[in-house]
């Protein structure tokens, strides 16, 4: 297994970003220090962080109905609460992909990096879906420009599925995961989103779990977020 996947795999950070630990020379197998992240390692081998042994953990997958002013976040280093505090394990845990403080709704946390880059990379679309309230009421018009796809400063939007909810109330599903998107999305149709809750990620629906709880997926919903994210 290749250096950078296996710190993943031990929870240390997601794969990405364990390439760039590797390069700063911090991490040492069997007492070499190694900055190459295709180095390949097995089980057993005494790999350190720092000085602080790596071993693989066994994988979790939490779904985290976050509340406002949470940060989604492993570690917060003001005043607000991090997410992974709403979790408790032993595991060491990082969130896939981002909610903005003032979103809510489902997020999850892991320790496996391979998973957690799939759900979150461009190429492989994996679907989440927004229920945003709005400053004022919409258009249909508005609607369908959200639809085809709006410009913004970063360039167009994909094509996005939308449904009115009511007049100020819509669900929008994204196959993209630019920041704070659905917020500049209403703003460039000249709305303002009031409120943003997501409500589904892939396969996984937020459901019936209140705000601030956690819970543990199953391996069969772990299975359906793989599928989902297999290209």
């Amino acid at each position: 297994m290749r250096l950078a996947k296996f710190l993943a795999h031990g929870g240390v950070a997601s794969r990405r970003r364990a390439e760039e630990i590797v390069a700063k020379g911090v991490v040492t197998v069997g007492g070499e220090v190694v900055t190459d992240p295709a180095r390949d390692v097995e089980v057993g081998d005494d790999v350190r962080v720092n000085g602080a042994p790596v071993a693989a953990e066994a994988r979790e997958v939490w779904a985290v109905n976050k509340p406002e002013g949470v940060v989604s976040t492993a570690r917060e280093p003001g005043d607000r609460p991090a997410v992974v505090e709403l979790v408790e394990t032993e595991a060491r845990l990082y969130p896939v992909g981002r909610l903005d403080a003032d979103s809510t709704g489902l997020l999850l946390l892991t320790n496996d990096g391979e998973l957690a880059n799939r759900l979150t990379h461009p190429r492989y679309e994996v679907p989440k879906t927004y229920r945003a309230r709005l400053r004022a009421s919409i258009a249909d018009r508005d609607l369908e420009r959200l639809r085809a796809g709006v410009e913004l400063e970063d360039g167009p939007t994909a094509p996005a599925k939308v449904r009115r909810l009511a007049e100020r109330e819509i669900e929008i599903t994204l196959r993209e995961g630019r920041n704070r998107q659905v917020r500049r999305m209403l703003e460039a149709v000249g709305n303002e989103v009031v409120a943003l809750r997501r409500v589904s990620f892939g396969p996984l629906r937020l459901g019936g779990l209140k705000v601030g709880d956690a819970r543990r997926l199953s391996e069969d919903e772990i299975a359906r977020l793989r599928e989902a994210a297999a290209g």
